[in-house]
């Protein structure tokens, strides 16, 4: 072989190992099945960065979740309630547990809105998403989950077959969740109406919502309803940002790239980012995004966030799939416009 060649494919495994080197980037990230607990915790350096919950054993959840998820500084970004309440936190919407995917109106059926608060006489109109396999949890850089799940109607037929990968990124001063969903329908055909209850949200803490003057239900110390009058709003800092430049309450109902929600916790700034995807239908989504702590982003709920003006009910026939890709970076620290922008930009091209 002559030392031209061998330059060549010296350079050439250079560069492969260098790609290989990019690809495992980071931080390792451990992912740990706990079968007893019905949970896979996901750990960076010996400390939680989230966790699986799969369990059916505690009766409120409905749907497998991400509870909690944790900043690289060790802020939990997520709400308490009704898991673990806090002292302070608003008690509403019990459905709303940690990090979750579902919809308000599949086939007529509300996987969002379902909890023990539903009414006996509601139920039959209620979904649930039940957890059936871990088929891997691989620790590394990234960590990957990939799970399979069944969306049962009432009387537990499977309206929709779902596969996820989690991959699982950290960073010194990061975390990043990316979540890849794929649903197929079964025997019948399966319509998302319009509403905007969904997709992919967050319930987060209280010190990333938006500061607010009006009466509400607060949580005490042994998570007990509280009536609070008029809401104390120290230590309430939250504020959203879209990719559009639009910023607080205003972005609810818009469309956008990417969403933004930061604040301070514990005196620490933190941010939590929510990247669409141009392979997602209805890209760039639009933002079911509250002051009241729940950020989520939904591409399906166009007449809605339109007021008519526009539609989008996405249906699947027996066989046919839909996938959804989404990424959550969680930030300890400032997030400039022109990073996320990057992230985005990064994300897009994956």
């Amino acid at each position: 072989m002559t030392i031209k060649k061998l330059c060549l494919l010296s350079t050439l495994l250079f560069l492969f190992l260098l790609g290989c080197q990019e690809k495992q980037s980071g931080l390792r990230v451990d992912v740990i099945p706990d079968q007893a607990e019905e949970k896979v915790n996901v750990m960076v350096e010996g400390r939680l960065f989230t966790s699986y919950w799969y369990t059916d054993k505690i009766s409120n959840m409905k749907k497998p979740v991400l509870y909690p998820i944790i900043s690289a500084d060790g802020e939990t970004i997520t709400r308490g309630f009704p898991l673990q309440p806090r002292a302070g936190e608003r008690i509403d919407h019990p459905h709303h547990i940690g990090c979750w995917f579902n919809y308000g109106d599949v086939n007529g059926i509300d996987f969002w809105g379902y909890s023990d608060a539903t009414p006996a006489e509601q139920r039959e109109k209620m979904g649930v998403i039940r957890h059936r396999e871990i088929k891997k949890a691989e620790s590394g850089a990234p960590g990957i989950l990939e799970v399979t799940m069944d969306w049962l109607k009432a009387d537990n037929s499977i309206l929709l077959k779902e596969s996820t990968r989690f991959l699982f990124f950290a960073e010194p001063n990061s975390r990043t969740i990316d979540r890849i969903t794929t649903l197929t329908a079964q025997q019948d055909t399966v319509t998302f109406n319009d509403t905007k209850e969904g997709m992919y949200a967050i319930r987060v803490n209280r010190a990333l919502e938006h500061p607010s003057d009006q009466p509400v239900l607060l949580s005490d110390a042994h998570g007990q309803k509280t009536e609070v009058p008029v809401l104390d709003n120290t230590g309430v800092t939250g504020e959203y940002l879209s990719s559009e430049g639009v910023k607080g309450l205003d972005t609810w109902g818009t469309r956008a790239k990417w969403m933004e929600l930061s604040g301070e916790i514990s005196g620490k700034k933190e941010a939590v980012v929510i990247l669409d995807h141009p392979s997602n239908p209805g890209y760039p989504a639009y933002w079911h995004s509250r002051g009241y702590g729940l950020f989520s982003v939904n591409p399906l709920g166009v007449r809605t966030f339109t007021k008519g003006k526009k539609a989008m009910d996405l249906t699947l026939k027996p066989g046919e799939s839909v996938t959804f890709k989404y990424r959550i970076v969680v930030k300890s620290g400032p997030a400039t416009s022109e990073e996320i922008e990057k992230w985005s930009k990064a994300f897009a091209s994956e």
